[in-house]
C-alpha cells in the first residue's frame, strides 16, 4: 500500500486535511477520526493513524469533497476546542509517528491449546494500522527521467510509476512511464506471437457448435441499425434530412441508470490537436470492437470475464497502444482474439468488424450507451476501474461534444 502526499493546514474553527489520491475510488473512501486521531484508506493508498497536535471533534460540522480533476480529497475537521492553534502541522514524518511503539513480538506469548483456536485468532485478527510508513516525496530523478505518455489523448504520464504493483493485472506493458510507443508495440507483437496456439485455433475452427450459437445473438444495436435504415429510406424519399435527425434520437434510449452515470461525470474540455484527435478516434475504435466481442460471446451477460476480455483484446486498453491507421486496429483486434480469449475463431472477427461499424453508423449516441457500459463494467472490477481514470470517462465526455 501507498502513503499519498497530503498537507495539513488550519483556521481559528477547522483543521483542514488535504490528501492526494488519484485513481483511486471515491466510493470507497473510508475515513475516521476521534480526538487526536486520523485515519483514511482507499486502495491502495493509506494512511494510518495520523496523530494529530491537537483534538478534532464529530459536531455535524465536518465536511469533505473530492476534485476528481485533480485527485484530491479535502476533508475539514471541526476542533475541539475553536480558536487553538495546532503547532507543527508541517511536521508530516512526526504525525505519521504511532504515539506509542510496539514491538513485534509480544515478550510472553501464550500457546494455544489447539489449532482451532489458533486459526480462529487469525480470522479475527484486525488491520494493522500501525505498520511503517513514510511521507509521500517526489523524487528528483523521476521529474528529470523521461516520462512517455498514454491514456486519452496521450494526455497522461507518471501514473504507473508509484502503481505498478497494484495494477500488474490491469495492463500487459511493464513499466509503462519509461518505455516508448514504439517499443511497446514490438513488445505487443511478440507477445502476440508467443501466445497463438495453432491447436487451440484449429480446435475452435473444426468443432464450432459453441461459436455458431454464439454468433446467432442479436444485440440492442442490431434492431436499431434496421429502424435507422428504414428511415434513411423514408427520409430521401420525403426529401426530409431534419425529419431524419430528429427521429434518429428515439432509437437509442437510455436509461436512469445510464443518466445517473452522465451527471456523475465532471465537464470538461479537451485540447487536441489532429494527430491525438486521430489517436483518440482509432483508440475508440479498438475499444468497441474489444466491447462488441465481449456481448457477443456472452450473449449479452455481464460475469467475472468480461473486464478481462475487454481489456485483454484492446492493445489500446492493456498495451497503452496509439495506433496511427484503421489498418493496423483491425489487425491488432483480429491477432489478439486469436491469441487470448477462451473462444478463437475469426467469425468472432468478423462479427465484431460488423457490429463496431452499426455502433458507429447510429451516432454518437449509440457509442456513448456502449462508453457507459464499458465504464460499469471496469468500475465493478478491481483494479480495473484504473481504466476509467485513464480512457473511459474522458472518451465519455468527450463524445457528446465531438462532431
Amino acid at each position: 500500500m501507498l502513503t499519498p502526499a497530503f498537507e495539513l493546514t488550519q483556521d481559528p474553527d477547522f483543521l483542514t486535511i488535504i490528501i492526494k489520491v488519484p485513481y483511486a475510488r471515491a466510493s470507497e473512501f473510508d475515513v475516521y477520526f476521534e480526538g487526536e486521531d486520523f485515519k483514511f484508506y482507499a486502495k491502495p493508498y493509506f494512511l494510518r493513524q495520523l496523530t494529530l497536535p491537537g483534538r478534532v471533534v464529530e459536531d455535524g460540522r465536518e465536511k469533505a469533497s473530492y476534485n476528481t480533476d485533480k485527485g484530491t480529497l479535502t476533508i475539514w475537521l471541526p476542533k475541539e476546542i475553536p480558536g487553538q492553534y495546532f503547532e507543527g502541522l508541517d511536521m508530516l514524518t512526526s504525525l505519521l509517528a504511532p504515539k506509542k511503539s510496539r514491538s513485534a513480538k509480544p515478550l510472553v506469548e501464550e500457546i494455544a491449546a489447539s489449532a482451532e483456536l489458533l486459526e480462529e485468532e487469525e480470522e479475527e485478527e484486525e488491520f494493522d494500522w500501525e505498520i511503517e510508513q513514510t511521507p509521500y516525496e517526489e523524487s528528483a530523478e523521476s521529474t528529470l527521467s523521461p516520462q512517455y505518455r498514454y491514456g486519452f489523448g496521450n494526455l497522461r504520464s507518471g501514473v504507473f510509476q508509484r502503481l505498478q504493483d497494484e495494477l500488474s493485472d490491469v495492463i500487459d506493458i511493464k513499466d509503462p512511464d519509461q518505455t516508448p510507443v514504439d517499443e511497446r508495440r514490438r513488445k505487443r507483437l511478440a507477445a502476440e506471437a508467443a501466445k497463438f496456439e495453432p491447436d487451440h485455433y484449429l480446435a475452435d475452427f473444426f468443432e464450432d457448435e459453441a461459436i455458431q450459437h454464439v454468433l446467432k445473438y442479436k444485440p440492442w444495436w442490431v434492431d436499431a441499425h434496421k429502424k435507422m435504415i428504414a428511415l434513411r429510406g423514408e427520409s430521401h424519399q420525403e426529401h426530409d434530412t431534419h425529419t431524419f435527425v430528429i427521429l434518429l434520437l428515439f432509437i437509442v434510449v437510455f436509461s436512469e441508470e445510464e443518466r445517473e452515470q452522465l451527471r456523475k461525470f465532471t465537464n470538461k474540455s479537451y485540447l487536441l490537436d489532429k494527430r491525438s484527435r486521430h489517436h483518440v478516434y482509432l483508440g475508440l475504435i479498438d475499444i468497441l470492437l474489444a466491447y462488441c466481442y465481449e456481448i457477443c460471446v456472452n450473449e449479452g451477460d455481464k460475469n467475472v470475464e468480461s473486464s478481462w476480455n475487454v481489456r485483454k483484446l484492446s492493445a489500446t486498453l492493456c498495451w497503452l497502444e496509439s495506433f496511427t491507421s484503421i489498418h493496423d486496429v483491425l489487425v491488432s483486434f483480429g491477432r489478439r482474439v486469436l491469441c487470448y480469449p477462451l473462444h478463437r475463431h475469426f467469425g468472432l472477427v468478423t462479427r465484431a468488424f460488423n457490429d463496431t461499424v452499426m455502433i458507429l453508423q447510429l451516432g454518437k449516441a449509440a457509442v456513448l450507451k456502449c462508453l457507459l457500459d464499458i465504464h460499469k463494467i471496469f468500475m465493478e472490477n478491481d483494479p480495473a476501474y484504473i481504466l476509467n481514470d485513464l480512457f473511459i470517462t474522458d472518451y465519455c465526455i468527450w463524445i457528446q461534444k465531438t462532431k
